[in-house]
């Protein structure tokens, strides 16, 4: 066979693709200039380092031997000046890489005739994000020719980044089967069935899912099936064979069905929402019926999906925009529909596909062990078992209702919430940071019982009485409004001392992140702005024009979806609202839609540029509900309506976004994304409100604190208890005497970016490389009622994995690392299942101690233990606070 040959730099998939994919390559017969000590280094930067027979090379190694081979050297050190100047602060790009990257350039890059002064140019660019004195120069200056041809191929023709080369094709093949019958089949069933199961399980705690991962597993089997037993019925359009079983299943298809349903399998916002209206203890209003329903989750699930397309080009297409929690699904469609080399990587032979099923296998047996034969296991309290009744250690140590101070806190990987293995390192380790801050913030403010916060349970989401008793909104309510008579009667709400300090952190984030973010990749926003200014002015001009990348390039072979469809979806989300607030007694200004819209408009953008590039996540919920409390005050439901709009704009939005970027990874075609995350969409939305009302009328007990199914609704009573401190009682109150303190973290979130920018522009490289000070300010939003015990056993996983495996055994960690992830999370989540309507639905309790030590004393289950510092009895006036009569 005649040597493979690629083309120009241009292009990026120029190579024939048969004769990668369709026969198999030796090594001999790719990358002919290339010595093989040469061809062996770019396996190894490849992730091919273990391959049993070099007459059959993966076809991934194959493509970018040719690159290497063809790229000239001109070309290479052009490419790599640019990454310089594009990657220099850029958290996730490989710093030894960027290290070396710098090395070879500044060492031997000569200007060309065209580019006088490149050269000094390029230094100065380096010297702003490196400090050469700290590299050490390697071997690879000795043949520096052949590793700036490797680097820049690596960039110029797959990615920069190892953990998007680990689970996605340097290459792509236009002519595979997408949008079929089957893959249409696959997203109806199992949208029906995710979303069901999310809804039905989101009020439990810990919930319980059906993720992507799952649902994957199950796709593969039933698409393979399908591709066997269904006929070749179809028809020909233009000479265009259009059948319900166009052949083998495809990679695609399975792609194209994963990305559709998982926009549904999240859940609705609005779900909380109505929980909170329709239940007799919260809001208990009857008028809440169908109509209102439909017409509010079709306005906020489709509202989100017009502001992403919008922001494909901030936020889809730059290469920076890496998304790293995206990364396990592509890996597990891979390792079910990729073939294989046969390969060795410190010492492993085992394929992904036998990793994966191995270690679901492995997860389902066991997770029957902490969520049912052996709790202890995963509520490691184990510090509380010493002492059970002692208040001090249990607040501080405990997992239930302490902050969780424990370095063994779980053996459950269920418990985990820090996405160990998916999210960077850097990212979890700011984040910890963040939490041990507000860990010291918590124990200050309960101890000193500030603002009687030591009446109260510590790690409470809940709001409480002057009494310690939980809030009852229907006591300060009249026609659904704040009554100030009997408000003055009943009594203000109180936060517990973690709520509190969340709260400050929540608004500190909002003026940090805007100001931080913006200043710190301006020149990126001020690019995608101008993009979008572009196709404001030219309707034809490409999306992806500007965008040079080798995966934009091959996704700019695709039709693109209009602008102006996004736009049409906006329009019909805003009128579904207007009829949603106009058509039923919600108390709700047509206004505030619009205010919620030009809220999103303003902070989407810092809130996804934050969550794409480092994996972490928070919403608009705080921010909104601060705004139209002061807006419309004593008005809990507009309070709710407004709040569920607001947010999930900004949710939805980074849900479809998300999407539309796995898409961009696996090359499926744009139109063909719209059409299933339409369809997906709108089959959720009359599933979710189906499983909603039946959960209503059917669970016993549902949102009590010890129903026996857990069904505790943590997230309902956040919902609940923001709509109460924040709508009826207003920010004016909380502000001018519940808790001044709290509006002064606007001010302090608006004056840390000064110093935090400057550290990270003059501080030293080594300390600034990672300093992400959002993610620490986030980070102080993990508690009430989540604590460390649900984050520190992340931290040793993510170090092992994230940080040692990945720098040290690289090969395996880019082979198994998130083929792990997905099979921890695909196990559990069976299990869990299985678990929960064999043996927990109707209970079949195992009453031993190795169930009944996580609930010992202080953290116990049953009514009357202890949960505050102070015991409101001891009063003279058996309660605390100001006097009736005299509540701010």
């Amino acid at each position: 066979m005649e040597a493979v040959t690629s083309g120009t730099l241009d292009d990026p998939n120029d190579l024939i693709l048969q004769a990668i994919t369709s026969n198999p390559l030796s090594l001999g017969e790719v990358g002919r200039t290339l010595s093989s000590d040469q061809k062996f280094l770019a396996l190894q930067r490849t992730g091919h380092s273990g391959l049993q027979d070099l007459d059959d090379i993966p076809p991934d190694a194959a493509y970018m031997l040719t690159k290497i081979d063809e790229l000239s050297v001109q070309e290479a050190l052009a490419i790599l000046q640019e990454a310089i100047v594009y990657h220099g602060d850029d958290v996730n790009f490989p710093h030894e890489v960027m290290e070396k990257i710098v090395d070879l350039v500044d060492q031997h890059y000569t200007p060309r005739d065209s580019d006088e002064g490149g050269n000094e140019k390029l230094k100065s660019q380096a010297q702003l994000h490196f400090d050469l004195e700290e590299k050490n120069s390697g071997n690879y200056l000795d043949d520096w020719e052949f590793e700036s041809k490797m680097e820049a191929a690596l960039i110029a023709f797959h990615s920069p980044y190892p953990e998007v080369r680990a689970v996605t094709d340097p290459y792509d093949d236009p002519t595979i089967p997408v949008e079929t019958f089957r893959a249409y089949l696959l997203i109806i069933v199992w949208t029906i069935l995710g979303s069901g199961i999310y809804e039905f399980f989101r009020h439990r705690n810990p919930p319980i899912t059906l993720p992507t991962s799952v649902i994957q597993i199950f796709l593969y089997p039933l698409g393979k099936f399908m591709a066997a037993v269904l006929p070749d019925w179809g028809f020909t359009i233009k000479g265009q064979r259009y059948t319900i079983n166009p052949g083998p299943y495809t990679y695609k298809e399975q792609m194209f069905a994963t990305v559709s349903i998982s926009v549904a399998v999240g859940g609705a916002y609005v779900s909380y929402n109505l929980y909170a209206l329709k239940l007799d203890m919260f809001y208990g209003v009857t008028w809440a019926g169908f109509g209102y329903q439909l017409l509010l989750i079709l306005c906020t699930q489709f509202m989100g999906f017009g502001f992403a397309g919008i922001f494909r080009k901030i936020c889809v297409y730059p290469v920076r925009a890496m998304w790293p929690t995206l990364l396990p699904t592509l890996a597990l469609n891979r390792a079910l529909l990729k073939d294989e080399k046969r390969e060795i990587i410190n010492g492993w032979k085992i394929s992904r596909y036998n990793f994966f099923f191995l270690v679901s296998s492995c997860s389902f047996l066991y997770f029957w062990f902490p969520n049912y034969l052996f709790e202890a296991l995963s509520t490691f309290n184990w510090m509380n078992w010493i002492a059970p009744n002692n208040f001090n250690l249990a607040s501080i140590s405990g997992s239930r209702y302490g902050l969780g101070v424990n370095p063994i806190s779980t053996f459950d990987w269920n418990v985990l919430l820090n996405l160990p293995l998916s999210v960077p390192w850097y990212s979890n380790v700011n984040q910890y940071i963040g939490s041990i801050i507000a860990l010291f913030a918590i124990i200050g403010v309960f101890w000193s019982n500030y603002k009687w916060s030591g009446y109260l349970p510590l790690n409470s989401n809940k709001i409480f009485t002057n009494t310690g008793k939980s809030y009852v909104v229907t006591e300060v309510l009249t026609n659904g409004l704040l009554d100030t008579e009997k408000y003055q009667k009943y009594s203000p709400p109180y936060y517990g001392a973690a709520n509190l300090v969340l709260y400050g952190a929540f608004f500190a984030i909002y003026p940090f992140s805007i100001i931080y973010t913006f200043a710190n990749e301006w020149a990126g926003i001020s690019s995608s702005f101008k993009q979008i200014w572009h196709a404001f002015r030219d309707f034809k001009r490409s999306n992806f024009a500007g965008f040079n990348d080798p995966h934009s390039k091959m996704m700019s072979k695709y039709p693109e979806v209009p602008d102006w469809w996004f736009y049409v979806i906006l329009v019909f989300a805003i009128v579904m609202g207007i009829l949603c607030v106009q058509l039923y007694p919600a108390q709700t200004p047509v206004w505030g839609i619009f205010f919620t819209i030009g809220i999103n408009f303003v902070f989407l953008i810092p809130i996804v540029l934050i969550y794409c590039v480092t994996g972490f996540q928070f919403g608009l919920n705080v921010l909104v509900e601060l705004i139209v409390g002061y807006a419309i005050p004593g008005n809990g439901i507009a309070l709710m309506t407004l709040k569920a709009l607001g947010y999930n704009i900004d949710g939805q939005a980074e849900n479809y976004l998300s999407d539309q970027k796995l898409a961009h990874y696996a090359k499926v075609p744009p139109l063909a994304i719209f059409r299933g995350q339409m369809l997906a969409t709108l089959i959720q939305c009359f599933v979710t409100l189906g499983v909603l009302n039946w959960s209503l009328s059917n669970i016993e007990d549902i949102c009590t604190t010890n129903q026996p199914q857990k069904f505790s609704c943590p997230g309902d009573n956040t919902f609940f208890s923001a709509s109460v401190f924040w709508g009826v009682i207003g920010p004016k109150r909380v502000f001018n005497g519940l808790y001044p303190i709290l509006q002064w973290c606007f001010l302090i979130g608006a004056l840390l970016p000064i110093p935090c920018l400057v550290f990270k522009r003059w501080g030293p490289k080594y300390l600034t490389r990672n300093f992400q000070p959002t993610l620490m300010i986030g980070g102080m939003l993990i508690y009430a009622p989540y604590n460390l015990s649900n984050y520190t056993a992340g931290m040793y996983i993510g170090f092992a994995f994230m940080y040692v495996i990945k720098r040290r055994f690289s090969s395996w960690w880019e082979k198994y690392n998130y083929v792990l992830a997905s099979a921890l999370n695909a196990g559990i989540a069976f299990s869990a299942i299985i678990i929960f309507f064999s043996v927990q639905y109707h209970a079949k309790n195992i009453d031993w101690w190795g169930n009944n030590v996580p609930y010992l004393g202080i953290e116990g289950k049953g009514k009357g233990t202890r949960q505050s510092l102070l015991n409101i009895t001891d009063t003279a006036r058996g309660f605390f606070g100001p006097e009736p009569g005299s509540y701010p």
